[in-house]
């Protein structure tokens, strides 16, 4: 619920943001490709070190991380806290950005 909270809020920003419907549109482009950028589908320590490095300093790694220790019955309190982590940023940022471009325009 906090990645869906936080990317609502990023797309919410954007699209306040962009001057047309067609850029607000593509504008959540690169959130949808940051999963396919992480350890989702392999592991990142078996990626080579350009993108192990990008892998393992983006949101999406610890967010996943988090939810495979908990469906597999090894949750890890240090991924979890990076995981919350993140999603509150990124929801912050997202809302003062919307904030911002909101108040702006009107």
């Amino acid at each position: 619920m906090l990645t869906a909270l936080a990317i609502s809020w990023l797309t919410i920003a954007a699209g306040l943001a962009a001057k047309t419907p067609e850029s607000a549109g593509i504008l959540g482009v690169p959130l949808m490709l940051l999963p396919f950028l992480s350890s989702a589908f392999a592991p990142a320590d078996k990626m080579g070190p350009g993108a192990r490095q990008f892998a393992e300093y983006q949101p999406f790694t610890p967010i996943i991380e988090t939810l495979r220790g908990f469906l597999t019955g090894t949750p890890s309190a240090g991924t979890a806290i990076t995981a919350i982590a993140w999603c509150a940023g990124l929801t912050l940022i997202g809302y003062l950005w919307a904030r911002a471009t909101f108040t702006k325009r009107a």
